[in-house]
């Protein structure tokens, strides 16, 4: 039986890679901040990076569906022997490199860092690091885009956009970024390696909205609006309290492509991820 210890194992990528993990039988380790139940083959340990409770002293295998910047850190300090690391990050490390907003510009640091350190700290123990940087992640109703898109609509009855929103976007759901955490287990060509992960179809982000919205119980009228009008709109939002999340960069950004290959990751561990379809799940129903 092979081992795994998995971090982020509550997370919407760890919770699918876990079940996943748990029907091949391998025996899991899995990583909470709060205490849950064991199953047949799977060992929840409860705490965070900074001190975590009954870690084995090796396993065939971990993998990292949190924060990245964590757990290179945790990494670093050697207190698992593996052979294997499979980390996912973010492709928001090529999106999010020239923007305006210091926020976003500081997350990109922590990944690049982040990435140079597992690849520094695999190749100084001898063992194997893959990177897995996925687009926009959606399908578990837990995602930070379509899921929140999704439950504001709910409260509206209505969503609006920006006239011209039709930047290029290609969302990815859990479960083919949990079948490729898997995949490139093992594929020594995947050593050393990073791989951006993109979803099986391209759209337009006014498209991508509104197939999310249609799939709704009611559906969900989209309203398009000029710029300036939603701008402003905007800015009452972020005034009574709401939308601040939402940047004048992320704006920006959803008329620009944000398109990514998968052909890297299709030729070396079979990546071949879903078209794009919105189930009640996926929008949190």
């Amino acid at each position: 039986m092979r081992t795994a210890l998995v971090f982020g194992a509550s997370g919407q990528i760890g919770e699918a890679l876990l079940a996943r993990l748990s029907a091949s039988a391998w025996q899991v380790f899995a990583v909470s901040r709060t205490p849950r139940a064991p199953s047949s083959n799977v060992r929840w340990l409860t705490g965070e990076f900074a001190g975590i409770a009954g870690l084995p002293d090796a396993v065939d295998v971990v993998f990292s569906t949190g924060p990245l910047d964590g757990f290179a850190q945790w990494y670093a300090r050697g207190q698992v022997a593996m052979p294997r690391v499979v980390a996912f990050g973010s492709t928001s490390l090529d999106t999010k490199q020239a923007s305006g907003d210091a926020y976003e510009r500081a997350i990109v640091a922590r990944l690049q860092a982040a990435e140079q350190l597992v690849f520094e700290t695999a190749a100084s123990k001898g063992a194997a690091a893959t990177l897995l940087r996925p687009t926009l992640v959606y399908g578990a109703g837990r995602d930070q885009t379509l899921a929140r898109i999704a439950a504001m609509a709910r409260r509206m009855r209505f969503f609006v956009l920006p006239r011209g929103a039709d930047g290029k976007r290609q969302p990815v759901h859990v479960d083919d970024l949990a079948d490729a955490a898997l995949a490139v287990v093992d594929a020594p060509a995947t050593h050393g390696q990073a791989y951006a992960l993109p979803g099986g179809e391209t759209m337009d982000y006014r498209e991508m909205v509104a197939r999310t919205l249609a799939a709704l119980d009611p559906p969900v009228k989209l309203w398009q609006v000029p710029m300036p009008v939603f701008r402003a709109a905007l800015s009452l939002a972020r005034a009574a309290g709401v939308m601040r999340g939402l940047t004048d960069d992320a704006v920006a950004r959803m008329r620009e492509d944000l398109v990514f290959d998968a052909a890297p990751a299709r030729n070396d561990f079979g990546y071949a991820p879903r078209t794009f379809i919105v189930d009640k799940r996926a929008a949190g129903a």
